[in-house]
């Protein structure tokens, strides 16, 4: 027998999935070990209140027990104790259009969250900030959810231009859009496949990812869905791959 040691975090519950008869995986985003995968005993049961508080969307306070001296290691921890930090769950699941945006919001940040027990402080705050947002229901859940994206993109190393040409730095604003080329483009350093957007739009976006919420809550729905529609398109090219959860968001 190994060495045992016991770990706390605190951390927003990603997914869970289905283990043996009554157990859980739970994949958690945290605030000092990134994304954890643990083991949940018992807490598919229907008197189980532990599994009750290991819900998606949750955040919680967790204390793991772990083979070895690392939470990550050869074998999955398991999840032994967790309280409640806030049930964000409560303010998103009963609707629609905020429960959509936020599975979106999870999967953003398992993806960008890829190495298991590598810290990602920025990604675990802007998410705690995001869902606290979304349940709350102070701005559109399609607006939420673009501004976490963006500021997704942007803590992991793809900040997106609005204004200045992300090639050359000519100050803008620049008429065309490229998301191969980081952004906003001036004329001369357009490539094959730029779009057009208007202006609004672009303004939109500079506004989501500089949480200026008052010219965002103002702007028309038509440039709301033609901005989200380059978030999108930039996302995708970054991940590589689009995500599952997107098509099911309302715009």
């Amino acid at each position: 027998m190994g060495a045992m040691s016991l770990f706390r975090d605190d951390g927003i519950v990603l997914r869970t999935q289905k283990l043996g008869e009554a157990d859980r995986i739970i994949t958690l985003l945290t605030r000092g070990h990134g994304r954890v995968r643990a083991v949940a005993r018992g807490v598919r049961r229907t008197k189980s209140k532990f599994g009750a508080r290991l819900e998606p969307f949750s955040h919680v306070d967790v204390q793991f027990f772990s083979k070895g001296s690392e939470l990550v290691g050869r074998g999955l921890p398991l999840c032994t104790q967790s309280e409640t930090i806030a049930p964000y769950g409560g303010g998103i699941v009963t609707d629609y259009a905020r429960y959509t945006a936020g599975t979106a919001m999870l999967e953003t940040a398992e993806r960008f969250t890829d190495h298991e027990g590598e810290p990602a402080v920025q990604q675990y705050l802007l998410l705690v900030g995001a869902l606290r947002t979304l349940a709350r229901g102070e701005h559109a859940p399609h607006l939420v959810l673009d501004a976490f994206l963006l500021r997704s993109l942007a803590v992991n190393g793809y900040a997106p231009s609005f204004g200045d040409c992300a090639k050359c730095g000519m100050p803008g604003p620049n008429r065309f859009f490229s998301v191969a080329s980081g952004g906003s483009v001036c004329v001369d350093c357009r490539v094959p496949g730029s779009v057009v957007p208007s202006p609004q739009a672009l303004e939109l976006l500079g506004a989501l990812l500089t949480g200026d919420w008052e010219t965002a809550d103002a702007c028309e729905a038509r440039y709301v869905r033609e901005g989200s529609g380059l978030v999108s398109a930039y996302l995708h090219w970054h991940l590589e791959r689009g995500l599952r959860s997107l098509r099911y968001v309302e715009k």
